[in-house]
């Protein structure tokens, strides 16, 4: 099948969003640096406070300092993740997210 180019150019292929690096800023918060030049600082107490099977080990400060990226996604040794766009749009959404061009 055939796509004219114009079209392509209209619908281009959308970018994979992925952490480049994390940061801790203390507590429950960490510094999210996006592939996209983006960063914010995103707070997972509510996710400590639901308590579910899957995030009630985070509770634990020393747990949840053992994060580490998991192709490009955000990610605990107990099997939790989340990925990055999924964090890249809770951070949108917030109004917590910065261009780092903007910064420099």
């Amino acid at each position: 099948m055939h796509v004219p180019f114009s079209l392509l150019a209209e619908f281009p292929e959308p970018t994979m969003i992925k952490l480049k690096s994390i940061e801790s800023k203390g507590g429950y918060r960490l510094l999210l640096r996006f592939s996209d030049d983006t960063s914010g600082v995103y707070d997972f107490t509510p996710f400590i406070e639901a308590a579910t099977e899957m995030t009630a080990p985070l509770s634990d400060p020393q747990f949840f300092s053992r994060y580490f990226i998991e192709l490009g996604a955000l990610a605990w040794s107990n099997g939790f993740d989340l990925s990055a766009e999924s964090l890249h749009r809770r951070l949108q959404e917030s109004g917590g997210l910065r261009n780092n061009a903007e910064a420099a």
